[in-house]
């Protein structure tokens, strides 16, 4: 995923001369995952570059660029850092087009990585999502792979609206679906032949990732590969659904998974309340009613500060999931 987010930016920048990349170490040092590592000595220092420790006015900056022109890409080196830029993000970015009566927009990307699994504690695992999914004018993307990683970035870049990226630094380099200590690297989907060229997936649009017919998992990020090992080893013909897009989110995909399946369970990292779980579940409620067999599980981080040494005890598991989605085949 690493090589194709570099893949993605490289081939915005060429193609695109109003695409300017700014953040924290992104420059000279190519990011602290190595996301832009190259990118500085290749289109120069004035196209890619080092921001101040600033989160807000790395946004208010972007803001700027946005409305008159350019289509800044900036990185926010964790998740956890956005919240000095929220103001900026929710209050400005998201409400010019509306304000202005569409005479201004704002094309600003914010990629971040997010979520846990790298031992990082409390101010590096978190996973946000959901708080931006409530601020009309923006649109939340959460890649998994490094094929929809690279084909959604190209899609948020080009967009008019506002974007805020979520990429799961699990993913970058391989997840694990378990303790990293005991258990061996699972490669899965976090490796993959990715074209070279420019391509485009869709911003909205949910990807079927298994087809299955007695009960449908949804889930992004790192969850995705999470689910699809606990799918593996359930035993139980499951129809695994990545999101993707969060909003605007893939309705008709998910409600029509569900009328078949007639079963639903929800993964997801951040905690449970009021998580992005809670939306998608009262949505199947509101449209699947008569085709339900079950109640919707939702398999969700816990409602605390996410932990350090005991992060894969919070984060869904494979046997949390299976547990889930044998609870929705009981009669």
């Amino acid at each position: 995923m690493v090589q194709s987010v570099n893949s993605a930016l490289s081939n915005m920048l060429e193609k695109d001369s109003d695409v300017i990349l700014f953040g924290e170490d992104i420059g000279y040092f190519g990011g602290v995952f190595r996301t832009s590592d190259g990118l500085q000595s290749k289109f120069g220092k004035h196209r890619v570059f080092d921001s101040p420790l600033s989160e807000g006015g790395i946004a208010a900056t972007a803001f700027g660029m946005g409305i008159n022109g350019l289509r800044p890409v900036v990185e926010i080196q964790f998740a956890d850092y956005i919240f000095p830029a929220y103001d900026q993000i929710v209050n400005e970015i998201a409400k010019v087009r509306h304000r202005s009566g569409g005479e201004f927009w704002c094309p600003v990307t914010f990629r971040t990585p997010a979520g846990g699994g790298i031992r990082g504690g409390h101010h590096h695992s978190q996973s946000p999502e959901s708080q931006f999914t409530h601020t009309p004018g923006l649109k939340v993307v959460y890649c998994s792979t490094p094929y929809n990683s690279k084909g959604l970035l190209i899609s948020a870049i080009e967009s008019n609206d506002p974007v805020i990226f979520f990429e799961p630094k699990r993913c970058y380099r391989g997840p694990f679906y378990g303790d990293p200590h005991n258990v061996p690297t699972w490669k899965g989907h976090s490796e993959a032949e990715v074209p070279e060229t420019h391509y485009k997936i869709p911003l909205g649009q949910a990807r079927i990732a298994k087809e299955g017919t007695d009960c449908t998992v949804i889930a992004w990020g790192t969850m995705v590969h999470v689910a699809e090992k606990a799918i593996k080893d359930s035993g139980i013909s499951c129809e695994l659904i990545d999101l993707q897009t969060l909003i605007p989110w893939d309705k008709e995909t998910i409600v029509n998974s569900v009328k078949k399946t007639g079963r639903c369970v929800i993964v997801h990292e951040a905690p449970k309340t009021s998580g992005f779980g809670s939306e998608i579940s009262a949505s199947i409620q509101e449209r699947c009613f008569y085709n339900l067999e079950s109640p919707i599980e939702r398999v969700a981080g816990w409602d605390t500060p996410f932990p350090h040494t005991t992060e894969w005890d919070y984060m869904p598991s494979p046997a949390r999931i299976i547990d889930a989605i044998k609870k929705t085949q009981e009669e």
